[in-house]
């Protein structure tokens, strides 16, 4: 189940063209051949089950959630031929510091720019000196810390790291609310658990 809307560019959210007679790959203007994003999909166990079907990178999800949050959309970055090749999965619920907050989880393979869009960088990935400094964040992977960086945004609380040869990222809005990875936040990969996962409104930040 997805919302009605073309495919578009996963970095600028503009129009793409898609294969023809003359080349094989979707273009967009601004970003030259890119994998298109597709429709959001609705938080519901069906909208989950098409991008679980198709994903080749992990579906993250907070589990177990923390108090009062919701899965409220997921979205996924590639076509029929290549498969899911970047997820992304919001998650809304109150800020530790107060008001609203959403959060969005995404895995994505190098180069594809979805993570980094969310966060308001320029480039596909986290960019030069990435992981140099002292991590920010940590969430575990099956018992195992995976160590995340912090990366500047503008009005977000970002952080990315690897996890299983792809991008990690938690993006959240508004920037105060980044406090929440500093709790003890643990990842499952909704490829493999079936879980009862409690659905919310779709969020608007899926496609922003």
């Amino acid at each position: 189940m997805s919302m009605k809307a073309a495919p578009i560019c996963p970095r600028c959210r503009g129009p793409v063209t898609p294969p023809n007679a003359w080349s094989s790959a979707w273009t967009c203007a601004v970003h030259g051949e890119v994998c298109p994003m597709r429709p959001p999909r609705r938080p519901c166990p069906e909208g989950l089950q098409v991008v679980r079907d198709q994903a080749r990178v992990p579906v993250w999800v907070l589990w177990p959630l923390p108090l009062g949050w919701l899965v409220t959309g997921f979205a996924d970055v590639g076509d029929d031929r290549s498969g899911g090749r970047a997820v992304a999965v919001a998650l809304s619920g109150p800020s530790p510091v107060g008001g609203p907050a959403d959060l969005v989880l995404v895995a994505e393979e190098p180069g594809i720019g979805l993570g980094a869009s969310y966060a308001g960088l320029p480039g596909p990935d986290p960019g030069h000196g990435f992981g140099t400094s002292t991590p920010a964040a940590k969430v575990h992977i099956d018992g195992h810390p995976l160590p995340l960086w912090a990366v500047p945004g503008a009005d977000t609380a970002a952080f990315a790291g690897e996890a299983l040869g792809n991008w990690l990222w938690a993006v959240l809005w508004p920037a105060p609310a980044g406090a929440l990875m500093l709790e003890d936040l643990r990842l499952s990969d909704l490829r493999e658990v079936d879980l009862d996962l409690p659905y919310g409104a779709a969020s608007p930040r899926l496609g922003a």
